[in-house]
């Protein structure tokens, strides 16, 4: 029962109460998502069954009725969350051999080079595909698609709804780096992705009865792609169509990172940036530029509203007879939803074009446009509908952000209207400047420890970077390139886009400028789970209420924030593929083995320890914390590491050709052996963790501690849940081959 007190604050705040109703939706989406086995609906279903009696009988108490509402919204999302799981197709078994297969073509992105000067390779998403092995012969298509990166010579021309056949290599979404590290996996599960692929050979148009290859066009015949074999899916196929004319089109006018950004903030295609940009603009703090969300659809949406509102009140007949401000909002929507579908139909883009319509449909009725209640709502029917989105970047950033800036210009309205005064033109230009650094400030602070989780970075100087690019892009580069766009069918296009250019540069330059500042990226080592949940769950308690105790937030936001600082990182590292181990030494990460994913796995560990890569002295040599020695005894390949009391014995060279053994001396006095090849007759009776173990379990985490020595897996951390793939592949797992006798 709530005391007097305490009810009588929630009466004061009840007009708030329903905007944690997606809250609780959230909630029960994370209760599914949290434990290690399949978690049963029943309880779910008992939970939703049980919340209507409690409503009813109870809507008249406000603790019943509290009771009630989070019992609903509870069980609405673990439900929700459970319907998503088990609806996904199963992920199919790939060949684990090079294999021609065949499938319809969804998008195609082109990719920046991973060389300088060397041209860069397209990346094709297929659907329905089918492998042209005897195994396989008359197999179903797949039900999950593919990625295949096309070799950079390869010159075939096609697009979206064409048929292609290609010889590629194929492997399954990767095993997380290391126990907590970013599940590849879960989000292939929920993408209905089934893995990715590189081309061994040159891609061929194929027939669309999944027949073999057919000749290609020659160049030029684009307009006549609708005749080609295979072609399908014609609704789809134009809108990628156009798309990708209107890509090539800004890039054609605007060569370099200038189109790339063009072409990305007018039609969604942001695979061409170079990744020296990119990761420019990552330095600076302005990503979100270049991933269409709120910003760029409000942009769009305000352009099309003062544009049609200021044609009509031109118009002294309809300006007195019509609703102009209602009108002006619905065209405006139009417009948005229109550009919405131009980039690609992006999370971060439809969660924006919801709250426009919410905006539309307050001002069409008369009521506040902006308001915390339309971000609710638009939260709940995404939860309801893709419940998974909670665990993506975009949902959480973009929700952060704006939930930042509701509630932050919900304060500070009467400061500003106090600042601008009277009007004139210097109170105006201050009003604004303040404004916009006010924005940078609250969406940045919001999302900082969101980009802290999920990119392992802190970005100092966003505010200084945002407030020069983001006047830009609203006040020149989008209306100039909203302007080309509709000057394309006239060819009066380059009046257009090369302003925008001019634009595009001056934006470039000052990302580039800021990145190259000192501490201009700090690296963060990898946030817990809880400490991200415990943010966002303190930014909630901040911006939903309404009176002073909101306040009380602050103290699990600062606690979330300083997670990643005071949980302890392991210790040693044995990769998922069992060929790359990595020990934390000072301020450095020392990593040694080889295998086919030891780059990715470099850069995942890199991003989760915020440490620098450097090769493990296996020859010999002394390292920054003196815990560390190798090749001792004339071992090559061998080391000791002694921390806290404990010891353990690394074989970081793979001996798996039968020199194996070890001298006995050196196993004397451990308390555990890692080896990054197969353990046979090494260290008898010291715990062990080899190729073997990972085989069997996943990645290893070990902490060395005084009361002993603490290794997890990625098994005992994912548990047995539907997108968690069994070690050593899809199904039954690789077994090494037998030893002749």
């Amino acid at each position: 029962m709530l005391s007097d007190r305490f009810q009588r604050l929630l009466l004061s705040e009840h007009h708030r109460l329903p905007l944690w109703l997606p809250v609780g939706l959230a909630s029960g989406v994370l209760l599914w998502f949290q434990p290690r086995y399949e978690p049963s609906p029943w309880f779910a279903l008992a939970g939703l069954v049980l919340s209507c009696p409690v409503l009813i009988a109870g809507w008249w108490r406000l603790s019943a009725r509290l009771a009630g509402c989070a019992l609903l919204c509870v069980s609405l999302g673990f439900l929700a969350a459970w319907s998503e799981g088990h609806r996904a197709a199963p992920m199919p078994e790939l060949p684990r051999h090079a294999v021609i297969l065949t499938g319809r073509v969804l998008s195609v992105d082109q990719l920046p080079s991973r060389v300088e000067g060397e041209p860069g390779s397209r990346r094709v998403t297929l659907a329905g595909v089918r492998f042209e092995t005897w195994l396989d012969a008359g197999m179903a298509p797949l039900r999950r698609s593919l990625r295949v990166r096309l070799r950079t010579d390869d010159s075939l021309i096609f697009g979206p709804g064409d048929r292609l056949q290609v010889r590629a290599l194929l492997s399954a979404p990767a095993f997380p780096v290391m126990p907590g590290a970013r599940d590849m996996q879960r989000e292939a599960w929920f993408g209905g992705l089934a893995g990715t692929g590189r081309a061994l050979g040159p891609a061929v148009f194929a027939a669309a009865d999944g027949g073999g290859p057919v000749t290609a066009e020659p160049d030029g015949a684009g307009d006549e792609a609708a005749a080609r074999p295979g072609r399908s899916a014609p609704h789809r196929t134009s809108l990628e169509w156009l798309r990708e004319r209107i890509a090539a089109r800004i890039m054609a006018v605007l060569p370099g990172t200038d189109g790339a950004i063009g072409a990305t903030l007018l039609v969604g295609q942001s695979s061409a940036i170079p990744a020296s940009d990119r990761d420019a603009f990552a330095a600076s703090g302005l990503s979100h530029l270049l991933a269409v969300a709120g910003l760029h659809l409000g942009i769009v949406v305000g352009l099309v509203v003062a544009a049609t509102r200021y044609g009509l009140v031109s118009v002294e007949w309809v300006a007195l007879r019509w609703p102009c401000k209602e009108i002006a909002a619905l065209a405006g929507l139009l417009g948005g939803t229109v550009y919405v579908v131009m980039t690609g139909l992006h999370l971060p883009a439809l969660r924006s074009l919801a709250m426009a319509a919410l905006v539309v449909l307050a001002l069409v009725t008369g009521r506040r446009a902006a308001s915390m209640r339309g971000l609710a709502v638009a939260a709940a029917l995404l939860l309801l509908t893709g419940p998974s989105v909670l665990l993506d970047v975009p949902f959480q950033m973009s929700f952060a952000a704006v939930m930042a800036l509701i509630a932050g210009y919900e304060v500070l309205r009467r400061p500003l209207m106090r600042l601008h005064g009277d009007g004139g033109l210097a109170r105006r230009f201050m009003v604004h400047v303040a404004t916009l650094a006010l924005t940078s400030l609250l969406a940045g602070l919001a999302t900082l420890p969101v980009s802290m989780a999920h990119f392992g970075e802190i970005q100092p100087f966003f505010v200084v970077a945002n407030l020069v690019a983001v006047p830009l892009t609203a006040l020149w580069v989008m209306p100039a390139g909203l302007a080309g766009v509709m000057l394309i069918p006239f060819h009066l296009d380059m009046l257009a886009f090369v302003p925008m250019g001019w634009g595009i540069h001056a934006i470039v330059w000052s990302a580039r400028e800021v990145a190259s500042w000192p501490a201009a990226r700090i690296a963060v080592p990898m946030t817990p789970g809880v400490g991200l949940a415990t943010f966002l769950l303190g930014l909630c308690w901040l911006c939903l209420w309404s009176r002073r105790w909101r306040l009380l937030g602050i103290v699990p936001m600062l606690a979330g924030f300083i997670s990643p600082f005071v949980v302890s990182l392991p210790d040693l590292v044995v990769a998922p593929d069992g060929g790359v181990v990595a020990i934390r030494d000072g301020a450095a990460l020392l990593v040694a083995g080889r295998s086919r994913d030891a780059w990715f796995e470099r850069e995942g560990l890199a991003q989760a320890f915020a440490r620098p890569v450097s090769d493990l002295p296996v020859a010999g040599g002394e390292t920054a914390d003196g815990d560390l020695s190798c090749g001792e005894d004339g071992t090559a390949g061998v080391c000791v590491l002694a921390r806290a009391g404990r010891s353990v014995l690394v074989r970081a060279e793979d001996r798996s050709d039968g020199e194996d053994l070890l001298p006995e001396k050196l196993c004397l006095g451990m308390d555990l052996f890692v080896t990054v090849s197969p353990a046979r007759r090494s260290c008898t009776g010291v715990r062990t963790v080899d190729r073997f173990t990972v085989w069997r379990e996943g990645a290893q985490a070990v902490w060395l501690k005084a009361g002993g020595i603490r290794v997890v897996s990625d098994r005992a951390w994912s548990g047995e849940r539907l997108w968690v793939m069994r070690p050593g592949g899809h199904g039954v797992p690789n077994l090494p081959m037998a030893e002749a006798e």
